[in-house]
């Protein structure tokens, strides 16, 4: 996990980047789409912007910020796959990482898709390029990190605490329990006792028979009537 959060963090940090170039970005894709002669449809997938890259962009300046986004849009693809072996999730973990992997895929229309707040890269469009042009070209990536930092999120507070409370096995004590020193050391006191009290008996017979008056006789008479 820490090696995804890691590969995640670069990301974000060359992403910064690539977003403080957007107003580059934008007249690049404008030049290729105008030496493409294809200025009517919105730009809607990666596969269309690698096309301008491969066949119709003549400057280095344009080829190199058209480069950085499929760049991106690759290294969050690799991560994507790397999230699928982290661990197994649930139904929650597994929809953001299948949401990612939609997005991610080379001929997906992404036209339709808009980043929302805080993000700012639509604010940064004309509101005709936002609607018809580079709206969802602009959003892809943030959208896409933002799902992935999500699914980090949830895995940690959820299935992987699940997981490592699962194998925590809390020890039970008992109050009545016995030490076998107890346990050993009670036979010979009870033995002992036992010993003492048969003393005790035997000691109290002896004051008994020491102690006892004896009987006293009748004074004798001699035999006849007696009144």
């Amino acid at each position: 996990m820490n090696e995804v959060v890691e590969t995640l963090r670069k990301i974000e940090q060359n992403y910064k980047l690539f977003q403080q170039q957007q107003f580059s970005f934008v007249r690049a894709l404008e030049h290729t789409r105008e030496e493409a002669h294809d200025l009517i449809r919105p730009v809607s997938s990666i596969t269309q912007v690698q096309c301008y890259k491969d066949h119709h962009c003549y400057n280095s300046t344009d080829r190199r910020i058209l480069n950085m986004f499929i760049s991106i849009c690759n290294d969050l693809r690799s991560l994507c796959h790397k999230l699928e072996t982290v661990h197994p999730g649930d139904s929650v973990s597994n929809g953001l990482l299948e949401k990612c992997k939609v997005l991610l895929n080379d001929s997906n229309d992404f036209a339709a898709i808009r980043a929302t707040y805080p993000h700012g890269v639509v604010n940064y469009l004309s509101l005709e390029e936002a609607r018809h042009r580079y709206g969802g070209v602009v959003s892809l990536i943030p959208i896409v990190i933002d799902s992935m930092t999500e699914w980090i999120t949830y895995m940690k507070r959820h299935v992987l605490y699940k997981v490592s409370r699962g194998r925590a096995t809390p020890k039970k004590e008992t109050s009545n329990s016995q030490t076998p020193s107890a346990v050993h050391l009670a036979a010979p006191t009870s033995v002992s006792n036992k010993h003492t009290v048969q003393l005790q008996e035997k000691d109290f017979q002896t004051y008994l028979a020491e102690n006892q008056r004896p009987q006293q006789k009748a004074p004798w008479r001699p035999p006849g009537k007696h009144p």
